[in-house]
């Protein structure tokens, strides 16, 4: 019996792991809106506590997700989104530097990018001249 119980441990550690997943364009659907992962400067994902994971096509759907509290704030691990700068590269979205103007184009009308980093952010917005906001500044204009 001990045999088979050590057996299972390395098991259930390992099925344990949480960790983000990559968003795959043209096959992943948005959690929320149900559309079709399809322009990698956009996307974004939250990851539970037990692993689930929730893709979804744009930052509108992702904060609204988030504030529909259908996972409670304590149950999230990660709150993730992809780099305008480098589409595809998934950022901790409390760590990110934001750009909110109609000139931005996303899937879900959300007219938010996100970047890694401030120089970035900077080159883009001169283009756009949009508002820079934080992470807490972007949960509270989605609500």
């Amino acid at each position: 019996m001990k045999t088979y119980l050590l057996l299972l441990l390395p098991i259930v550690l390992l099925s344990c792991n949480v960790k983000p997943e990559p968003l795959t364009m043209g096959k992943d659907a948005c959690y929320t809106c149900k559309m079709t992962l399809v322009d990698a400067k956009f996307g974004a994902e939250v990851v539970t506590k037990k692993g689930k994971v929730y893709k979804f096509d744009d930052l509108n759907c992702m904060i609204n997700f988030i504030n529909s509290a259908y996972e409670p704030e304590e149950n999230i691990s990660f709150r993730l989104v992809s780099d305008y700068a480098q589409p595809g590269k998934l950022l901790d979205a409390t760590q990110t530097f934001y750009s909110k103007s109609n000139q931005i184009k996303s899937p879900m009308i959300g007219n938010v990018a996100a970047f890694e980093k401030k120089k970035d952010l900077e080159k883009f917005n001169t283009e756009w001249h949009g508002i820079i906001l934080t992470w807490g500044e972007l949960v509270t204009q989605f609500k």
